[in-house]
């Protein structure tokens, strides 16, 4: 039976810049959470764990995480439910896990707003790297100034976002990616530019950009079926620019 990691005990790992973090891990199977746990304690984090849903949301009233590494496939109340009253309760990264390979469960974890995912079986090590990743986007950007366009308002520094004056419930990746399209106005980008250039990756399922997209649309477009901020490049990918209907993917 294949194992969901790859269990390497000579694996080194080094302390994150994200070293001193809480991280909450949800996950059903107590050897795929003493493993994550063990490796995350490693790399310098403050690591919780919870084996279900209500012990999860339980002991994220008790300590809010900084991110919380969440099974899909928890007894009783699945990891999207908890996923959805987490982000009810306030903002706060995920990063699923998931036994399956069914893009459909990957993007529905997205969409309800996963920051990331790692399908199982999945290194250890690697999954310190993404929830580095995920956490270096969520820091203050101190050095990055306001953007305005099109009546959309962001400021990195505190991760606020608005439209016509009204705040925008954005998810970190949905921040970063608003922000890197109103930092490049009118040029297109392939999905391959947008997962390297704002998640940082050089390899990945391209869906997560395409889930994105689709999110950001139908949050800051007036009408998501025929956006004209975030318009659609056939053939290409994405641009951000405000002269032409394009027709949605």
């Amino acid at each position: 039976m294949q194992q969901p990691y790859e269990f390497r005990g000579a694996e080194a790992v080094e302390r994150g810049a994200g070293a001193g973090a809480r991280v909450l891990v949800v996950d059903d199977d107590p050897t795929v959470s003493e493993v994550v746990s063990g490796y995350l304690d490693r790399a310098g984090y403050v690591v919780d764990r919870a084996e279900d849903g209500p012990t999860a949301l339980a002991r994220a009233a008790a300590h809010w995480p900084d991110l919380v590494v969440l099974d899909l496939m928890l007894p009783g109340m699945d990891g999207l439910e908890v996923c959805r009253r987490m982000r009810g309760r306030g903002p706060v990264p995920v990063v699923m896990l998931t036994a399956r390979g069914d893009e459909d469960d990957r993007i529905l974890g997205l969409e309800v707003g996963a920051d990331d995912y790692v399908t199982k079986p999945f290194s250890p090590r690697e999954l310190v790297l993404r929830v580095e990743s995920v956490l270096r986007r969520t820091r203050p950007a101190t050095a990055r100034r306001p953007l305005h366009a099109s009546g959309l308002a962001l400021d990195p520094a505190a991760r606020r976002a608005t439209k016509d004056g009204e705040e925008l419930a954005l998810t970190i990746r949905e921040f970063d990616l608003l922000a890197f399209f109103l930092r490049h106005p009118g040029r297109a980008f392939s999905r391959e530019d947008l997962m390297r250039e704002v998640w940082g990756w050089d390899f990945g399922d391209l869906s997560t950009v395409t889930v994105h997209v689709r999110r950001l649309r139908g949050k800051v477009e007036d009408d998501p079926a025929s956006p004209r901020l975030i318009q659609t490049v056939w053939g290409v990918g994405y641009r951000f620019g405000t002269t032409s209907r394009q027709e949605a993917v």
